[in-house]
C-alpha cells in the first residue's frame, strides 16, 4: 500500500476555495436571517435613528444631524426610495455590514496565513455581536465599517505599488467621512502613532509621493467642511466626537456592565444587545492573541492593534454602550490567537504530517462549535429571550393596508410621522379625525361615540395587543 500523500488529495488542494465558499454561504445565510427573520422588529434606538435621518435636509445646514451624517444620509435615501418598513430602516446597516464582512475576510487574508484567515473569518462573521450590528438600523455598524476600511486601505498603500494613488485618495476620503462618527479619530491617531514609532512604516511613508498625499488630503478636507462648520457653530460637538461624556459616569455600574458584556459567560442576557460580547472559546483565543502580540510587539500590525486598543479602553469604561468599537481589534486578536494555537502544535510535531493535520481537527471542531453556537445564540436569543425579545417592535408589519388615520401617543408621534411621510397611505394625529381610525396600544382610550371593532395582536407573550381599530357609532 503506497504512502498517502495528503498534499495531493482534492480537499487539501482546494481547501481555500472550500473555506471561502463556506464563508460566502454562511455570510448570505446570516444576512438573510438578520434582515428578515431575527429579531424581526426594530428597537426604540432604530426608531430614533429613522427620525434623525428623516430630518436631514442638505439645503438647510441647521437641520443637519452632523453626528454620523453619512449613515443618516444613507438611511434617508433608503426610506425615500422604498418607503418606511422594518427592512428599509435596517437596509443601510445590512449594506455596510456586507462590505465590512468582505473587508474583514480580505484583511485577515492579507495579515495572516490563508488557513488562519479562513478560520478567523468564519468565527468573526457568525458572532452574535456582528450579526446584530449588521441588522441594527442605527449608526453602530460604522464603528466596524470605518475601522476595517481604514486598516485595509492603509495596508494596500503600504504593500501595493499598483493603483497606490487610488488607494491614497480612497483612504483619505474614508478617513474624512469617518470623522463624523464619534471615536473614529482615535483609529486615525493609532495609525499615525504607529507610523512615527515603527521604523518600517516610517520608511514606507517617506517613499510615498508628497504631491499625491497633498491631493488626497485636499479631498478629505473638502468632505469635512460641514463638520468643521458645525463644530464652530456648536463647540460642544467636539465632546461627542471625542467620546467625552457631559456628566460624570457611575464607575461601579460601568465596570459591572463591562464585566457582563465581555465576561458574563455564566449569566448571558442583555436588553437590545445580547451579552457577553464573544463566547468563552473566542475569548480564550483572544487572550492567546493578546499574549502573541505582546511577544511580537516589534511587528507593524502589533503596534497598530496595541495603540488602537489602549486608546479605546478609557472610552468604553466611560460609556459601556460603545462596545462595538472594540469588535475589529478583538477579531484581529482572535486571529492571532488561532495562529498561536496552531504554531504551538506545529512546534511539537515539526516533521510529522499526520500529527500536523491531526492538530487541525480539534481547532476545526472548535471553530465549527463557535460558528453554530454563535448563530443559534443570535437567532434564539433575539426571538425568544424574555429580557431581549420584547424590546423589538414589529408593529409596522401589523398596520392594515386600508388604514387612513393612525392615532398615537405623544412620544410615538415623531416616528409615525416619518412612516406617514414616506409611505403616504395614512395621516398621523394625536386625536381621531376619521370615522374609522387605528390607535396604537399607548394611545388606547375610551372615546365618546366610538367603539373598538378589532384588536390587532402580535405573537409575543406580553403586551401583544398592538393596535385597536375604532369605528364611529351610528346613531
Amino acid at each position: 500500500m503506497g504512502r498517502l500523500k495528503i498534499s495531493e488529495t482534492f480537499i487539501y488542494r482546494h481547501r481555500y476555495y472550500i473555506g471561502y465558499g463556506l464563508i460566502a454561504i454562511i455570510l448570505i445565510t446570516m444576512f438573510v436571517l438578520a434582515g428578515l427573520f431575527a429579531p424581526g422588529g426594530i428597537s426604540s434606538q432604530e426608531m430614533q435613528s429613522a427620525v434623525k435621518s428623516s430630518s436631514v435636509n442638505l439645503y438647510d445646514f441647521k437641520s443637519l444631524e452632523i453626528i454620523n451624517l453619512p449613515y443618516h444620509l444613507m438611511q434617508k435615501a433608503s426610506m425615500s426610495m422604498f418607503g418606511v418598513s422594518i427592512f428599509t430602516i435596517k437596509l443601510p446597516s445590512i449594506i455596510l455590514a456586507l462590505f465590512s464582512a468582505i473587508g474583514i475576510i480580505i484583511l485577515l487574508r492579507r495579515w495572516y496565513k490563508p488557513g488562519i484567515g479562513v478560520l478567523a473569518s468564519l468565527i468573526a462573521i457568525t458572532t452574535g455581536q456582528f450579526i446584530f450590528i449588521a441588522q441594527d438600523g442605527t449608526p453602530g455598524i460604522l464603528y466596524v465599517f470605518w475601522s476595517i476600511c481604514l486598516l485595509l486601505f492603509a495596508d494596500l498603500i503600504a504593500r501595493q505599488k499598483k493603483f497606490r494613488m487610488l488607494y491614497k485618495i480612497s483612504f483619505c476620503i474614508l478617513a474624512g467621512l469617518s470623522l463624523y462618527t464619534p471615536l473614529s479619530l482615535y483609529m486615525i491617531i493609532a495609525l499615525i502613532v504607529a507610523v512615527f514609532l515603527h521604523p518600517h512604516l516610517r520608511f514606507i511613508i517617506k517613499q510615498l509621493s508628497k504631491p499625491q498625499i497633498i491631493v488626497s488630503l485636499i479631498f478629505a478636507f473638502i468632505l469635512i467642511i460641514p463638520l468643521i462648520a458645525a463644530v464652530i457653530i456648536s463647540p460642544k460637538l467636539i465632546l461627542t466626537l471625542l467620546g467625552i461624556p457631559t456628566t460624570w459616569p457611575n464607575w461601579s455600574t460601568n465596570f459591572a456592565t463591562l464585566g457582563a458584556e465581555y465576561f458574563g459567560f455564566s449569566k448571558p442576557g442583555g436588553a437590545t444587545l445580547m451579552t457577553p460580547f464573544f463566547e468563552l472559546g473566542s475569548m480564550i483565543l483572544i487572550v492567546f492573541g493578546a499574549l502573541y502580540n505582546i511577544r511580537t510587539r516589534a511587528a507593524a500590525k502589533s503596534y497598530v492593534i496595541a495603540f488602537w486598543t489602549i486608546s479605546l479602553i478609557p472610552f468604553i469604561i466611560l460609556d459601556p454602550s460603545l462596545t462595538n468599537i472594540t469588535f475589529v481589534p478583538l477579531v484581529l486578536l482572535l486571529a492571532s490567537g488561532i495562529r498561536t494555537l496552531l504554531a504551538r502544535w506545529y512546534i511539537l510535531f515539526p516533521r510529522n504530517p499526520y500529527a500536523r493535520i491531526g492538530g487541525l481537527i480539534p481547532v476545526t471542531i472548535l471553530v465549527i462549535v463557535l460558528v453554530f453556537s454563535g448563530a443559534d445564540r443570535y437567532i434564539n436569543g433575539y426571538r425568544y429571550d424574555p429580557s431581549i425579545a420584547p424590546n423589538f417592535s414589529n408593529d409596522l408589519k401589523l398596520i392594515p393596508k386600508d388604514t387612513k388615520n393612525v392615532v398615537v401617543a405623544a412620544d410615538e408621534f415623531d416616528f409615525y410621522q416619518v412612516v406617514a411621510k414616506y409611505n403616504k397611505k395614512f395621516i398621523v394625529t394625536l386625536t381621531p379625525t376619521n370615522d374609522t381610525f387605528l390607535a396604537t396600544r399607548n394611545a388606547k382610550q375610551n372615546i365618546t361615540d366610538y367603539q373598538i371593532s378589532r384588536i390587532i395582536t402580535s405573537p409575543k407573550l406580553n403586551q401583544s395587543d398592538r393596535f385597536y381599530l375604532y369605528k364611529k357609532i351610528v346613531k
